[in-house]
């Protein structure tokens, strides 16, 4: 079976980020770090983890933050290089020129229009899709593994979770057919489920491998949930028509779109990290010990 390597990423970064004001008033809240690297960069290095070459990255207006992390820092970098101190910690930030893409999504239509914001770029390849909000861990990256997965079964595959079923209403949910390990073929996908009504405990959490064909799906569609353009209804279109598979990965999720979210995956983060961990974990004792 001969397929196309996955070459191309979208990140959709144009949210306002409301859920964290006043903090995102000025401050892009995929720049906002756990512990000391900014959320998006988490997201990134996964996926050149991957093997995946351009990031394309569907900005909206105030955000130019963005780009500018994504660049060389010249007075930066010449400041550290005099002072003899270690550049290796910027490696990541800086994208191989022309790879770094930047497309502007003018209103907030919703993550299928997102999605088909970046239609040119993509062209006629498939591609990734990155939700930096959903912060996975793990050894290999979540990407590395859904890749793995394409390169035996073609066509789309989307990252699966099991999460408890009474969470389901809040999530795209799958609807499943086999399992065969990790993989669950995708019969079906519903947005949201009403309590009691969800086909599985599936649900995606923001990581997918698609077909170009989405594209062609997304230019016609007409709003769904929300008034938004979904993704969902996009992808539950090509059901049937290609292979479509959940993975599940093993790793750990932090969502990090709400505040409890983002402040476990600091700490899970800050436990783990050679230089401060042991520190952290007797702060975190005194600190349960107290309340």
């Amino acid at each position: 079976m001969s397929m196309k390597p996955i070459k191309k990423a979208v990140f959709p970064v144009a949210g306002m980020g409301t859920r964290f004001l006043p903090a995102t008033k000025v401050m892009p809240k995929e720049l906002f770090p756990i512990v000391d690297r900014p959320l998006l960069q988490y997201a990134v290095d996964e996926a050149l983890e991957a093997g995946i070459e351009q990031m394309i990255f569907v900005n909206g207006r105030g955000k130019g933050m963005i780009e500018d992390h994504f660049d060389l820092a010249y007075e930066l970098e010449r400041t550290m290089g005099d002072r003899g101190k270690d550049g290796s910690v910027l490696d990541g930030t800086r994208l191989t020129p022309g790879n770094s893409v930047f497309v502007r999504q003018q209103e907030p239509l919703g993550l299928g229009h997102a999605i088909w914001c970046a239609r040119d770029i993509i062209g006629d390849e498939p591609f990734a899709i990155f939700l930096p909000d959903e912060f996975m861990v793990g050894s290999p990256g979540c990407m590395k593994q859904m890749v793995d997965a394409y390169e035996k079964l073609g066509g789309n595959v989307i990252c699966a979770l099991e999460i408890p079923i009474e969470d389901t209403p809040s999530y795209g949910v799958i609807d499943p057919g086999y399992r065969d390990g990790p993989i669950t073929e995708v019969k079906g996908l519903v947005e949201k489920p009403a309590a009691g009504t969800a086909p599985s405990n599936l649900i995606l959490p923001g990581r997918y491998i698609l077909q170009p064909e989405v594209m062609r799906i997304l230019e016609t569609q007409e709003a769904g949930a929300g008034g938004e353009i979904q993704l969902t209804d996009a992808m539950a279109q090509m059901i049937g028509k290609q292979p479509f598979h959940g993975m599940t990965f093993d790793g750990a999720r932090y969502d990090c779109g709400s505040k409890a979210g983002y402040v476990e995956a600091n700490l899970a983060l800050a436990l783990a990290h050679p230089e401060i961990g042991d520190d952290i974990r007797t702060v975190a004792e005194k600190l349960l010990a107290k309340s």
